[in-house]
Order: C-alpha cells, then structure tokens, then sequence
C-alpha cells in the first residue's frame, strides 16, 4: 500500500478546521489570524497539524521527526529549528510550549470545527478507464482526462474532483481503483472499462465509495464510434446529476454535445493529447503532428490548438524541437484562438513564456503571466509557472509554486522531481538529496525523475548509484539526448573521462544535423576541467535560446565558472530583462500616481 509522505505538507485528511488561541487553521492547511493570512511553510505546517491532532497531550521529538521527515536521516537539532520558526510565524500567539526532556504540547485551547454536511464537498479520482484489446490504449486516458476537464470546468459542481497526475501515475504503477482512492485520501473513486462494438464504443463506469469499497451506482453508455466527444460529455452530465441529485445539466456538457465535431480531427487531437505527454522523442513528434493535422481539419478545434502550443513547449523542453520552432508554434496557436473564448485564457502561460525565454520581454511575459493567474493549478500552468520563477532565480517562489501543487497531486512524478531540481539550483543541497531519493523511490521509472535523481546524485558525492541511474535512461531513452548529458556527467563524476568526452563528442558531432540541447553539457566540461568548452556550450545555449538557459547559469555544478568574463556577461543579460521589468513597473505607478492626483487635486479622499 503506498503510503503519503509528510514531505508534502498534506492538508488535514480528516477534513476538520481548528481555531487555537487567536489562530484559525483550515482543512486545506490555510492559516489565518483574523483577516491576515499566514503563511507556513511544509514543514511548519505538518508540525502544526500534529500538535492540533494531539492538542493537550505531548509530541515527543521522535514523534515530531517521524512525522516530518520519515525514515529519512536528519540532524539532531531539525525538530528543534523547525519548532522554532513555527513559534515566529505563530508570534504573538505564544501557544506551544517546551516540556523539558520529553517534548512539545500545544499550551491553547484547541477547538475542532467539523463542517456542516451542506460545505463539505466529496473528494472523487477519476481513475483512467481500462480498455479492450481492439480499442486503442489512449482513448482510456483521454476519456478519463476530458471528463476531469469538464468537470472541473464547472464551478457548480459538488464534489472536489483530485488531481489527475496522481490518479494516472497510481494507476500505473498497478494500484486498483479502491487503492488508489485510499492513497490520494478521497471519498468516492470512478473508474470502468472501454469497450468497442461493430460501430459503438460502450463506458461501462463504476463508482465506488472508498470508506468501505462499496460499489455505490453502475452507469452504461454507448455511443457510435464517430461520437467519441460525446460520450465524454453525457458521462460528465451523468457524474453531475448523481453528485447532485439534481437535474441540472452542466452548461460545459451541453456545449459540448451539441458543437459540432469533425471524427476525424477529434481522434487526432485525442490521441496527439496522449502522445504529446510522453517524453520519448518519436512518440512526441508523432502526438505533435497528430495536433496540428487536427486543427488542420477542424480550425474551431480550439482545445486542439492549446494542446499544439503546449506540447511544443515540451518538446522544446526535452530537446526534441528548436525553441525558434517551438515559438512560432505558440504563437501561431495564440492567434488561432478568438479572445472571447471561455478557455481563450489557457495558451497565456504558453505564450508568457515564450516571451520571456525566447523574447527576452519579461515585462511582457509577466502581463501574461499574471492575465492567466486565475487558471486553476494544472499540470502545465504549473511546470510553466515553476519554470518562470526558477529562470528568474526566485527559488523560494518556485519551491513554494511546487509544494503547493505537490500537496494536491502527491503522486506526481514529475512534481516530485522537478521539487529536487529546485532545491539544487537553490542550494539547498540537503533538501535536493532528500527529495530526490524520494522521488526514486516512489517513481523509479520515470524519465524526469531519473534525469533529476541522477544529476544531483552526482554532484552529491554519488556517482556510482548516479551512473548506475542515467545507463537505465539511455538504455530506455536512447534518442534522449537530456539522458545522454547525464549519463555523460555522472561518468565524469565517476572519474570515467574517457567515456564522458566520447559522449559529448557524439552529441557535438549530432548538433550538426538537428537541434541538440546544449544546457546541460556545460557542467560535464567543468568536471573534465575543460572551462572554454563550458562556455562555448553556454554560448551556444543563449543563442538558440535555449529554455534551459537562464536556470543552468545557477546551476552549482559551475560554481567554477563564476569569475569567467563570459559567464558574468551572461549573467548580466537576466539583470537587465528584472531591471528593464521593475522600471517598467515603476512607470506605470507613477504614471497612476500621477492620473490619481490630478483626478482629486485637492488629496481629500471622497
């Protein structure tokens, strides 16, 4: 049974809130002092949630520790420090008290708030469904993922519907639908089976209750195969009326039963959706032509334009496309989509993003950034979000972007990772290893964890396990050249030189007939006490503007670089786009400053 690290700052799974002294923490681990929002960090958080739960009985620190940080190894004075920067936070509230040799108590009055029943939404995973042999494997997973999309589309809907990344990443790794509900902590999970006909595909859909893995309700439906999207909004419409117990219908599922669809468009974009997700290059490619064939038959297959922005970045991300390609892709989406469209909002991180990363206008890409604050918190808003914020160098926000998201979707494996990789660049090398232990063992097959895990493992004074790591990506991933410069880097750091230059030797000499990610080269050359070569690769990396560029410039695996001219030109070129951005702000205060004033000359507020 997979059990939920305390790592993640997991809100209250019993759904209470509490009030304590002047303090009131909510179930989703929001703390508040009145109006005044307080904010805690993981750590802080769990801390707290331990003492409520055992309000006026002592925690000991053994207790403490376990429940913070697991079997995971840490020093004798972490209890104490992170008790410590929770009494800050909580000042003036002075309610947890010492008790000598044996442990902390919380000293206030704790009182538990349960919610009415009419404020307490249903927590529901929706499992991806499982499929014949003759239905295609992606239409499970697109039909599960459109069904989430709807649905959480819908403010009326009442139920919480959970994090997609954790339901397919249990599924999986072969946990049942009813484990997989106990795992993410959820009241009700739905899952069923695909199944093809002479000319209909039919759902046959479970839910079933966690508390006891009762079978609550079975719904059927069959459609014709050239309606696939329909079946996806009719299983919408019918977990909202049983949610509900209404006959209200959802105004995105009539929408979307009554538009139009082009079957063969919509195919595509389904199976480009799924394909486009996979970090193996060809399956990439393909889920990318796959999106652009769709919305070449059916231009007003918008969700198809914003999936084509999307993967593009992606591929970009992984190497498998030149930035350059990837921008006028986005672009070209952004321009495809009619601004009085609900979901016209989703290619605004896409597009604030090539603005900073390809443009170099972070002005710019902060006006999109923050059009698109409302989004909710999916899996691409955020891996653009963290990526912002870790290329800016603002490593505390990155970290807090990921734990956040973290807390509401534990089973993520690129969340997991991509949490290490930002203790690394912040420096935080303790927190690095321990994260990214975590992560392999939780997802020891997972591409991004393997890249991150292994990275860090190397430069941590692990090379052997690191080495033993990236020969397992590339013998997977062999058209991965992000896995090549790992494996390359842990060999150096294994003192196997000789291997290490011939890899970047193949991975020069391939730069020479497509677009080769260089921003992760540079480190190995710095370990093979080549510097020139370093920079050379940096170089290159800012001229194809490289998505990676501005994060490897903090990254601490060239600390040796630091005093190099060439290193702290490219450094400058970050602090002139946060200059450029901060007088730009400062313009506009003054220019509101100024209208304000000559609006009310008299300075007498109305």
């Amino acid at each position: 049974m997979v059990h939920r690290d305390s790592e993640s700052g997991a809100p209250n799974s019993n759904g209470r809130e509490f009030t304590f002294g002047s303090l009131r923490l909510d179930a989703d681990g929001t703390l508040t002092r009145g109006n005044e929002l307080i904010h805690l960090p993981p750590k802080e958080l769990a801390a707290l949630q331990v003492l409520l739960t055992n309000a006026s009985r002592i925690v000991t620190h053994q207790q403490l520790k376990q429940a913070l940080w697991g079997d995971v190894h840490v020093g004798d004075d972490s209890v104490p420090k992170c008790m410590s920067s929770l009494r800050e936070l909580l000042a003036p509230d002075d309610c947890i008290q010492t008790i000598y040799k044996r442990g902390y108590r919380l000293a206030a009055g704790v009182s538990k708030l349960e919610p009415e029943a009419s404020e307490r939404l249903p927590r529901v995973v929706i499992m991806p469904f499982a499929v014949d042999v003759d239905v295609p494997a992606y239409l499970g997973l697109a039909i599960a993922e459109e069904t989430i999309s709807l649905l959480t589309a819908d403010p009326l809907l009442p139920a919480r519907v959970l994090a997609r990344d954790s339901a397919f990443s249990l599924a999986a790794r072969g946990l049942t639908a009813h484990q997989a509900g106990e795992a993410l902590q959820a009241d009700l999970v739905l899952t069923g089976t695909l199944r093809s006909l002479p000319a209909h595909f039919r759902l046959r859909a479970e839910m079933i209750r966690v508390a006891d893995g009762t079978q609550i309700w079975v719904e059927d439906m069959l459609v014709p195969q050239d309606r696939t999207a329909v079946l996806e909004s009719e299983l919408a419409h019918r977990l909202f009326v049983r949610l509900s117990a209404s006959d209200w219908f959802s105004q995105n599922a009539i929408e979307s039963a009554r538009n139009p669809v082009n079957r063969e468009a919509y195919d595509l974009y389904l199976r480009g959706h799924h394909e486009s997700q996979t970090p193996q290059r060809h399956r990439m490619q393909e889920g990318v032509q796959h999106l652009a064939r769709a919305v070449a038959l059916d231009p007003s297959l918008y969700s198809a334009h914003i999936d084509l922005a999307h993967a593009s970045i992606l591929q970009a991300f992984c190497g498998f496309t030149s930035p350059a390609d990837a921008a006028e892709r986005v672009r070209h989406a952004a321009e495809s989509i009619p601004s009085s469209m609900d979901r016209a909002g989703a290619i605004l991180p896409a597009l604030g993003w090539i603005r900073f990363s390809f443009d170099h206008d972070l002005p710019g890409a902060l006006r999109m950034f923050n059009a698109s604050a409302h989004l909710p918190r999916e899996t691409v808003t955020t891996r653009l979000r963290s990526m912002f914020a870790l290329s800016r160098h603002r490593f505390h926000e990155a970290i807090e972007i990921l734990t956040e998201a973290w807390r509401a979707d534990p089973y993520s494996p690129w969340l997991s990772a991509r949490l290490a990789w930002a203790y690394h660049l912040g420096g935080e090398r303790e927190k690095s290893v321990a994260q990214a232990e975590r992560a392999l063992d939780l997802f020891p097959d997972f591409e991004s964890v393997g890249i991150y895990g292994s990275l860090i493992l190397a430069f941590n004074c692990h090379p052997e396990r690191a080495i033993a790591i990236a020969e397992n990506l590339v013998r997977r991933s062999p058209c991965f050249d992000l896995c090549a410069a790992v494996h390359a880097y842990a060999l150096a750091c294994g003192g196997r030189k000789t291997e290490a230059r011939s890899i970047l030797e193949r991975l020069q000499w391939l730069s020479r007939e497509r677009f080769v990610l260089s921003s992760f080269t540079p480190a190995v050359a710095v370990v093979l006490g080549d510097e020139e070569g370093a920079i050379r690769d940096l170089k290159a990396a800012a001229e194809a503007h490289c998505p990676w560029f501005f994060q490897v410039l903090a990254d601490p695996r060239l600390n040796a670089l630091s005093d190099h001219p060439e290193f702290i030109r490219m450094q400058k070129t970050l602090e002139r786009m946060e200059t450029s951005a901060a007088k730009r702000v400062n313009h506009h205060r003054a220019a509101a400053d100024s209208n304000s004033s000559a609006a009310n000359p008299s300075g007498i507020t109305p």
